[in-house]
């Protein structure tokens, strides 16, 4: 198993390797253009992100500045997803993110590790990575930080600065830290979008 299928397959590699190193400055540099775009450039930013990101969708905009491991060269967006300022995927193995999913300002999601073992972390540590998949339509509040092998579930809201450490189902709103599932979306939402604060007829 070369370097590469390592990166991909959860198992410890070693992240400073010079071939993955020069690879991945490239995608640094085009990522820095990115970040550099002015608000007017917006044709510009969707050209770039096709050329970044391993998939993306029609109608997708992410806010700068992104950070991005790898500028989303393991990134599989779907159309229309929305990501808010500071976005930060630690995208070393894949990520995927269903259409309509949208992200609050400052959410992290990671798909890389370290070993516990110190001796695995010393002066040249090892890595490994997991995939995350995150479903269409799920709303990710702000700072909130999804783990390595995580999946969220269609229709999902993660609220606010919550650490998500374990699946989450589709249909559910989940907070804290660790995130936990709070309730289903249910009827209420149907009739109120935030506390009592009705949902106008036109819109339901």
């Amino acid at each position: 198993m070369d370097i590469r299928e390592k990166m991909h397959a959860g198992e410890l590699y070693d992240p400073a390797d010079e071939a993955l190193a020069r690879e991945q400055a490239e995608c640094l540099e085009k990522l820095y253009d990115y970040n550099a775009t002015r608000p007017s450039e917006g044709e510009k930013r969707a050209k770039m992100l096709r050329e970044m990101f391993s998939e993306i969708g029609e109608g997708c905009y992410i806010e700068p500045p992104l950070h991005a491991n790898w500028a989303g060269r393991h990134a599989h967006f779907g159309k229309n997803v929305y990501a808010n300022f500071n976005l930060t995927l630690v995208d070393d193995t894949h990520i995927y993110v269903g259409d309509g999913t949208m992200f609050g300002p400052n959410v992290v999601v990671a798909t890389a590790g370290h070993p516990i073992l110190p001796n695995l972390r010393g002066s040249a540590p090892l890595q490994y990575n997991l995939p995350v998949h995150i479903g269409k339509n799920c709303w990710i509040g702000a700072g909130a930080l999804i783990l390595p092998g995580v999946s969220v579930g269609d229709n999902t809201v993660i609220g606010a600065g919550s650490v998500v450490t374990k699946d989450i189902p589709a249909n559910s709103v989940a907070v804290g830290n660790p995130c936990r599932v709070l309730r289903e979306i249910n009827e209420h939402d149907r009739e109120y979008y935030f506390k009592g604060r009705k949902i106008p007829g036109e819109l339901k």
